[in-house]
């Protein structure tokens, strides 16, 4: 999932930005409002975590204004202030989330998982696809009852495709959701990384579920085959 943080504090951009990363995100920073309109309207994100209080734009002028344009990504607002007025007017502003500071990482990453599950369309934490079961609240995987040891990245992927499951999911749009800007557009990173989780798989089960669609991408499915 690739989630951008507005965020003109060094400091909070960094610790953020590290803890996001960690846990498999692909992140982008913004520092001030006007940048971060910007890249929000450049790219496509699962999340934007936005603080209220920036140079240039203030974060509720940038949630305004990608409402007015239509964007109904979601968007989490950070802000100091802990009145009852201020939260009232950032959610109707048309923020999803709001956290106050100082906030625990532990609570930020668990509203991330939240907003972004949501983005699917879907609020329970386990995707079962035919052997295949996904727990994202706690990010485990167990395949015909195994348990399976991924990376953070190849959890992030093999979500990715599952909460897409039925669907051609080409390279483009993985590189764009679960890896950031840093990623070479000629490299494999992709086919490496899908690569690994089907080893990981097999070795569980006989029963293939990532299928690869030549020229177009990967799909996952109990059911289907290579192309």
């Amino acid at each position: 999932m690739r989630i951008l943080v507005v965020e003109d504090s060094q400091r909070l951009q960094r610790t953020l930005g590290t803890s996001l990363r960690q846990s498999g995100y692909a992140v982008d920073i913004a520092g001030d409002g006007e940048e971060g309109l910007w890249l929000a309207r450049s790219n496509e994100y699962d999340l934007i975590v936005l603080d209220i209080m920036l140079p240039k734009l203030d974060g509720l002028q940038v949630l305004k204004q990608l409402r007015s344009e239509g964007r109904d990504l979601h968007v989490l607002l950070l802000t100091a202030r802990d009145s009852v007025p201020d939260r009232v007017r950032g959610l109707e502003s048309g923020a999803d989330d709001y956290l106050v500071k100082p906030f625990a990482l532990e609570e930020f990453l668990a509203r991330v998982q939240v907003l972004c599950r949501r983005a699917y369309g879907r609020k329970q934490s386990t995707l079962a696809i035919g052997e295949l079961e996904i727990n994202t609240l706690n990010r485990t995987v167990r395949c015909a009852g195994e348990p399976i040891e991924l990376t953070a990245r190849e959890f992030m992927l093999l979500e990715y495709l599952a909460r897409r499951t039925g669907e051609v999911v080409s390279r483009p749009e993985i590189e764009e959701h679960i890896y950031d800007g840093g990623v070479d557009p000629m490299s494999n990173v992709v086919d490496s990384a899908v690569c690994s989780i089907r080893k990981k798989l097999s070795a569980s089960s006989d029963r293939a579920i990532i299928h690869t669609r030549r020229g177009q991408g990967y799909v996952l499915g109990a059911d289907g085959q290579d192309e």
